[in-house]
């Protein structure tokens, strides 16, 4: 594989992390222009999916037929769990938290793979899973100020630990290769939208065909909240979704996992500009620290298996 390929594998991460990044202050626009989270969530996964469906219908028709009886209870784990689970805490949770900070607690989910890896599988990890482990929890301390009391909305830090339990649920379900990552993330999709659906049709979306303010140092502006809604769904959960699957046709998982690690501080760069959230130096220190663990665990696993699909944030 020559530089030039690596590069571009490098690129389309970096791309897909500022867009997820950028795309949790978007999300703010709709869920608080009177969008609940519910309907939010709904709508979200089901439009998404239609683009996924038209996207399998041109390049892998396959994608689309009926999954076989076996695999079911593994896209039901994933529908249900790794995106309806892991979409509507960490919808609440970026509503609630800044934004720099719900996406660094949820991304202590690879530390939750690596901890079920080693307790539950008793597979051996690196020893640096040690001193990654200390690293996250001193950060974290340090980050919510725990001296103080905690720092954050309870609930806020509930749902975004809520969604690292279904990120970390996502990679060790999405770890069993059979099938396609298409086919299995339209059907994932699919079971997700039913189940949305169920519990919040999307025709309920009224508030989406209303002006929308665009909130911190854009409060003057407005757009409709649907086409903030149709910016989350392309350029903020399917566009960036492919290029992380195009990047792990290129990087190993890894790789691809570590340089996505950029998300959260994207996501705190854009808390900073658009909503003028800071944080103190020591908190900026404990989201180091942080970083620092998440990374170093999740390359503790000594028998790395390739997950076969990219997170869908």
């Amino acid at each position: 594989m020559s530089t030039r390929t690596v590069w571009v594998g490098y690129a389309m991460v970096l791309v897909a992390a500022t867009l997820f990044g950028l795309n949790a202050g978007i999300s703010r626009v709709p869920l608080r222009s009177g969008t609940q989270t519910d309907t939010f969530t709904s709508v979200r996964i089901t439009s998404a999916l239609v683009v996924l469906v038209l996207i399998a219908a041109v390049v892998e028709r396959s994608a689309l037929r009926l999954p076989p009886l076996r695999r079911v209870p593994l896209l039901v784990g994933l529908g249900l769990v790794g995106i309806v689970g892991l979409q509507w805490t960490y919808n609440v949770a970026i509503n609630r938290l800044p934004l720099g900070i719900a996406l660094l607690l949820e991304y202590l989910g690879p530390v939750l793979v690596v901890l079920w890896v080693r307790f539950v599988r008793r597979r051996p990890v690196h020893a640096r899973m040690w001193p990654a482990l200390a690293l996250t929890l001193v950060g974290l301390a340090v980050v919510s100020q725990v001296w103080q009391g905690l720092a954050f909305d309870g609930l806020g830090v509930a749902m975004a630990l809520a969604a690292a339990a279904c990120f970390a649920t996502y990679f060790l379900l999405g770890e069993h290769p059979s099938g396609s990552p298409l086919h299995t993330i339209v059907w994932a999709f699919a079971i997700g939208a039913v189940a949305m659906n169920v519990v919040e049709p999307v025709w309920r979306a009224d508030a989406l065909g209303t002006q929308a303010s665009l909130l911190g140092r854009l409060d003057d502006l407005s757009v409709p909240a649907w086409a903030a809604m149709a910016w989350v769904v392309v350029l903020g959960t399917v566009a960036p979704f492919f290029l992380l699957l195009l990047a792990l046709r290129i990087l190993p998982a890894t790789i691809v996992s570590v340089t996505a690690m950029l998300e959260p501080v994207m996501a705190t760069l854009v808390g900073w500009a658009w909503f003028r959230e800071s944080l103190s130096a020591w908190q900026l220190l404990g989201m180091a620290a942080v970083l620092t663990g998440i990374v170093l665990a999740q390359t503790a696993r000594v028998e790395e298996t390739e997950p076969s699909l990219p997170p869908p944030q």
